[in-house]
């Protein structure tokens, strides 16, 4: 059985934090990451170098790599470069997932250059992707995967609903593996993307972000009081 066929069908958990949180630390990372391979998850989504040696010393799952790094001027910051690409496999990480849109990135570096430079590691290419346009081209240049990610963070979706269904629905065309990510936070909502034609869904906020959860959960009972 290939990696993809393992995850086909398969729930992917998106194990990041918010910067400065106090569950911001790889080993808390690692251990949620753990618990995530401990209930069923088919996989892991691990942000930053530290983070995913930790996950990787601990979970078995295939582990979807990125790191996130800002370059002044340039907007993409997952994974923008093949610097990070680097760093991402020397961790162990099976798939590197990356900003797949047209924008441009330092060095002059471009979607078929950063596939190019994952699969010359012997890595799976995920490319996380805000339109249906940046789908084709990313399956064009040779990407394994091809995810929602980034619909709702361009300027171009900035008000696309997540989840981005009908983009997996036009991804599901592609015949390429495909991954909704994005605003799905419950179980109906992961059944709804895999009835649109997804192949796998990744959940991460709904699941992972302490912050995030209690600040809703917070804010609901302040507003009743």
């Amino acid at each position: 059985m290939t990696l993809l066929e393992t995850l086909r069908g398969g729930l992917i958990v998106s194990v990041q934090a918010w910067r400065g949180s106090a569950i911001d630390d790889p080993y808390v990372i690692a251990a949620m990451a753990c618990a995530a391979q401990e209930s069923g998850a088919v996989a892991v989504r691990i942000a930053g170098s530290e983070h995913l040696h930790a996950v990787r010393a601990r979970v078995a799952l295939p582990i979807v790599g990125l790191i996130k790094r800002e370059y002044p001027g340039f907007e993409p910051y997952i994974t923008p470069s093949a610097a990070e690409i680097r760093e991402i496999v020397a961790t162990g990480a099976e798939i590197v997932a990356f900003d797949a849109t047209p924008r441009p990135r330092p060095g002059g570096e471009d979607v078929g250059s950063l596939i190019a430079a994952i699969h010359a590691e012997g890595r799976l290419a995920l490319a996380d992707c805000a339109t249906a346009a940046d789908g084709v081209a990313a399956v064009a240049s040779g990407a394994d995967l091809v995810a929602t990610t980034l619909c709702g963070y361009t300027a171009e979706t900035a008000r696309q609903t997540l989840p981005a269904l009908e983009l997996v629905y036009e991804f599901a065309k592609l015949q390429r593996f495909a991954v909704c990510e994005g605003g799905v936070r419950s179980p109906a909502e992961v059944r709804a993307a895999l009835d649109a034609g997804a192949d796998a869904v990744v959940v991460g906020s709904a699941i992972t972000n302490v912050d995030w959860l209690v600040r809703e959960f917070a804010g609901a009972a302040q507003g009743a009081s």
